[in-house]
């Protein structure tokens, strides 16, 4: 079921969506968080889809906030509310808001339509303020969610996410590396155990999950990274390869092509892995599972970074 409210208010959204649950017999019980998502047009059913996907593991009510496009002089808010069918397992509420009610205190806008003692998720899937955790929306968020692979320069944002980090604050471009992280724990927690001396690490120029990977490794196991960029030429998009140097031999995890990659161990025979790039839903719905902290993250973008140094440059990279 979808209902439009064209120039309305938050007062009449928030009468409006007890209606339509009455209407369609639909309850917000069972509803674990609030989810605000501040997109831009163009982007809106792409970030919904993700959300009413991730809704079936976290049923919750959905706040797409989008600040219209030019400089239009009418103040207004536009609503339209999805439930049933159109929203999976959650409620979706839509705001589009144009002219002066933009520039107001947009947390004005969602807090009267927020679940009542439940906690609160901001996702920025595309443009993103300085400072989330200051913003008006951050502050009122258990966890604030950026992705650095949707900026023009991945790299720079990630390389910006350490000094203005605060506690519950994580980025996508982490969550990516979650199946990268699984199978080189994996690795080193079997024989022969040998220390690892040295670590090489290539990824797409915009894949900013190769750096924090990068950084991830170097404070994990305290040893030098070497890491770099591909032309992409070379590697068109994501991580790579992996490899661990140690005494009896190299460790080496490599992409061949998207989707598929092949570990290569001294001694044992050489294993096809199945490695396909996380989708946006599997990696909003991992990172809803938690909603506190996550240390580790904040270590990786702070101490891990500081330790790392920069990407090898074409004349230093080796393979």
């Amino acid at each position: 079921m979808i209902v439009d409210l064209p120039d309305t208010t938050v007062s009449k959204i928030s009468r409006a969506l007890v209606s339509v649950r009455e209407e369609g017999g639909a309850v917000a019980l069972g509803r674990v968080l609030t989810l605000v998502i501040l997109t831009r047009e163009g982007a809106v059913e792409e970030v919904i889809e993700a959300a009413n996907d991730a809704s079936r593991e976290h049923p919750m009510r959905v706040i797409v906030l989008m600040l219209a496009n030019g400089d239009d002089p009418d103040s207004r808010l536009d609503a339209q509310i999805r439930v049933g069918g159109d929203a999976g397992a959650s409620e979706v509420v839509t705001l589009r808001v144009t002219g002066e009610a933009g520039n107001s205190n947009l947390e004005s806008l969602v807090t009267g339509l927020l679940l009542p003692d439940a906690p609160v998720v901001v996702w920025w899937p595309n443009k993103t303020p300085e400072n989330i955790s200051k913003t008006s929306i951050g502050r009122i968020a258990q966890r604030r969610i950026t992705d650095a692979a949707t900026k023009s320069d991945p790299s720079a944002f990630v390389a910006s996410l350490g000094a203005q980090y605060a506690p519950g604050d994580t980025d996508l471009a982490w969550t990516r590396l979650t199946r990268w992280r699984e199978q080189l724990a994996a690795i080193l927690d079997q024989p022969p155990y040998e220390s690892v001396t040295a670590v090489r690490v290539r990824g797409a120029a915009d894949s900013p999950s190769t750096a924090l990977l990068a950084a991830w490794l170097r404070l994990a196991l305290d040893v030098p990274v070497d890491w770099a960029y591909l032309d992409p030429e070379e590697w068109p998009h994501g991580i790579k390869s992996v490899t661990l140097v140690r005494a009896g031999g190299e460790v080496h995890l490599e992409r061949p092509s998207p989707g598929v990659a092949i570990l290569t161990q001294p001694g044992q025979p050489t294993h096809d892995l199945a490695f396909p790039r996380r989708t946006l839903r599997e990696c909003l719905a991992e990172e809803l599972r938690r909603l506190d902290p996550d240390v580790l993250y904040g270590r990786v973008i702070t101490e891990g970074w500081e330790l790392l140094g920069p990407p090898a440059t074409k004349e230093t990279q080796h393979a």
